[in-house]
């Protein structure tokens, strides 16, 4: 299981992310970041529907996303981002 993680300071809203995720796990927000951006957030929080594919962190171009492999006791095991 992934949990998806977006810096929202980070995120133009460029929607690349959401472009490329074959699941969709992500969507716009309504909210603004300091910069003046509706930034990109999980839906439900990332959990569940997260393939760990990474495409999002890849494409990402304000390295703003990041995708953590939860353990099957609830921890958090490896870091899967380009940060």
């Amino acid at each position: 299981m992934f949990i998806v993680k977006v810096k929202k300071e980070r995120c133009k809203g460029c929607k690349l992310c959401i472009d490329v995720c074959p699941v969709k796990v992500f969507r716009i927000s309504h909210n603004f970041n300091r910069m003046g951006c509706h930034y990109i957030e999980p839906e439900g929080e990332g959990k569940n529907s997260c393939t760990g594919c990474q495409r999002c962190v890849m494409i990402c171009p304000d390295v703003a996303i990041e995708i953590l492999k939860i353990n099957r006791q609830g921890g958090e095991d490896e870091d899967r981002s380009n940060s």
